[in-house]
């Protein structure tokens, strides 16, 4: 058999690294603050996250694949090359649920990352089957080295995307995810030969290099879709309603991944109490002359009361201050607010969370956590994390 001379055309293999940015871009996007939404919300969005980065990765592989030049004509395998978009899709999707439904870790990033890493060379070599009238040959070393690139940069992809999920790490990890797609394919290519072969292994019907053109181009434009719709609104903060010192509540409060319903022990309202005993140490405080904090509203600067102020909560490098009927948008960190308002009349529940008791209408204890319910607009509930749990129920007299 002859090996055979290949090359890449510039154009396409710089288009198929494009498609990988997009695809990691809107991926780790669409699951940014998932934690805060219920279980079906979760299951939507991993699942389209799943669909965005797997199929971005199918996608960059036959772009990729129609800028390899061959001297022979080669065709596609329909059903060899659908299974390896179901894979993609699959293996991505399993990595995000572990991501979104267990608790992250080291070793959960790790595991996320190498699944991915493995699942792009599946999708890679699958694809690479399902060439009619050329045969791809492979070398130990070649696969070796794709395999060990593929899983080191997937994890570094993972581990800055979601170590912590800050716009910026999104970003960072963002451009890891595309460029490991794009080098894993090209490393993987880069250990491969090619060679002239008269059989035709058909599952499925052969797709032409054009007919697949048509089906990499209306796939890539989904994506570039998707890609905008998700860019628009990735760094746009919530919008507050009246320059007063209060503006609407989102309607969603933040609860923690694996809770458990079970019973509900409701308790009067409580007086604020001391902060709580896992803050940071004081530094700047809230006296009595100077009980406000701050918030924008259309490129201004308002106050509104501590007292009035129900629910901190973290959004980014920011934060969101709940009152009985408004949500604002505030440009303290959680850790800033905590260490102002410090001593005050809130309480640390959970790592994105200050709450004032006062406004605390009932408590739920769950297997190793628990619940503040609240009566504020559309603001039921605020989790609190077991290590906050024994200050909390202190603080509530319970």
């Amino acid at each position: 058999m002859q090996i055979l001379d290949y090359s890449h055309n510039p154009m396409l293999v710089f288009a198929s690294l494009l498609v990988a940015m997009m695809a990691g871009f809107t991926g780790l996007s669409l699951t940014k603050g998932l934690s805060e939404r219920n279980i079906m919300h979760r299951k939507i969005s991993v699942a389209l996250a799943s669909v965005a980065l797997g199929g971005g990765i199918w996608s960059m592989h036959f772009v990729a694949m129609l800028g390899l030049q061959l001297p022979i004509m080669f065709y596609f395998d329909a059903a060899i090359t659908l299974a390896s978009a179901l894979v993609a899709i699959l293996v991505v999707g399993v990595a995000l649920l572990i991501l979104h439904f267990r608790k992250r870790t080291r070793t959960t990033l790790v595991a996320a990352g190498t699944i991915v890493g493995l699942g792009v060379l599946a999708m890679h070599y699958i694809g690479m089957s399902g060439l009619q009238l050329c045969k791809a040959l492979y070398t130990p070393s070649g696969i070796a080295l794709a395999i060990v690139s593929s899983c080191a940069l997937n994890i570094a992809a993972f581990s800055i995307a979601y170590g912590k999920r800050t716009n910026r790490n999104i970003i960072v990890g963002t451009l890891f995810f595309g460029f490991a797609v794009f080098a894993v394919h090209f490393i993987a290519i880069g250990g491969t030969e090619f060679v002239a072969i008269d059989v035709l292994n058909e599952v499925g019907p052969l797709i032409s290099k054009e007919v697949m053109a048509i089906g990499v181009v209306l796939s890539s434009f989904v994506l570039c879709a998707a890609f905008l719709l998700t860019g628009i609104t990735f760094s746009a903060p919530s919008q507050s309603v009246a320059p007063h010192s209060q503006g609407n509540i989102a309607p969603e409060a933040k609860q923690e991944p694996n809770q458990e319903e079970d019973g509900k022990t409701v308790v009067p309202e409580a007086s604020p109490a001391a902060a709580d005993e896992g803050a940071t140490e004081q530094t700047t405080s809230v006296t009595a002359a100077n009980k406000q904090i701050p918030y924008e509203q259309g490129g201004r600067t308002f106050f509104v009361d501590v007292d009035a102020v129900a629910v901190i909560r973290a959004e980014g490098h920011y934060t969101h201050l709940y009152t009985a009927t408004d949500k604002l948008f505030c440009v303290w960190s959680i850790t800033e607010a905590e260490k102002r308002l410090t001593p005050g009349p809130f309480t640390r529940t959970h790592r994105s969370f200050l709450i004032n008791p006062s406004f605390v209408t009932g408590f739920e204890r769950l297997k190793d956590n628990g619940v503040c319910h609240f009566k504020i607009a559309s603001l039921e509930k605020v989790p609190v994390s077991r290590s906050r749990l024994r200050a909390v129920r202190d603080v509530l007299g319970i």
